[in-house]
């Protein structure tokens, strides 16, 4: 695999942009995984850098499972231009699915659980997944979900 396929790979399954990953890449000596590795804890750091933010743009998200059980959710960000982003839409059709499935009762609780997904890995993970990809603060403002 040439160094344009590996960076393009790396790019792929981490979302971080190329200099960070090319970055990685050579502090790693070329070791794949420990480059992926490497992204994750570099991206954790700018995450809790942009956690004061102001998040004053955002989004309502609706889901209705099999007709029973409906979710509406309050996800925001700093910008419009991250709210109509692809990684911004995903994760918020994921967190109206897992409030459907796991009825949270609140923002706190829902961010402590368990993705339904990957058990490994906790709804907060998932958010600061994102935050890391787009750049920019994210955060549950709030949620309802109506059972019958």
């Amino acid at each position: 695999m040439s160094d344009i396929e590996i960076l393009q790979k790396l790019r792929l399954e981490t979302g971080a942009g190329v200099m960070d990953c090319k970055k990685a890449l050579a502090d790693a000596g070329g070791d794949f995984d420990r480059a992926v590795v490497l992204i994750h804890e570099r991206g954790a750091v700018k995450v809790e850098k942009r956690a004061d933010r102001a998040t004053g743009a955002g989004l309502v998200k609706s889901y209705v499972h099999n007709e029973r059980i409906g979710v509406i959710l309050d996800l925001r960000a700093e910008t419009d231009f991250v709210v109509r982003s692809d990684p911004f839409q995903k994760l918020a059709q994921e967190l109206v699915m897992q409030i459907a499935a796991a009825a949270p009762a609140n923002p706190d609780e829902l961010m402590a659980q368990p993705y339904i997904r990957d058990e490994s890995k906790t709804v907060a993970d998932l958010v600061k997944d994102v935050i890391a990809r787009v750049g920019e603060n994210i955060r549950v403002n709030a949620f309802a979900r109506l059972e019958v």
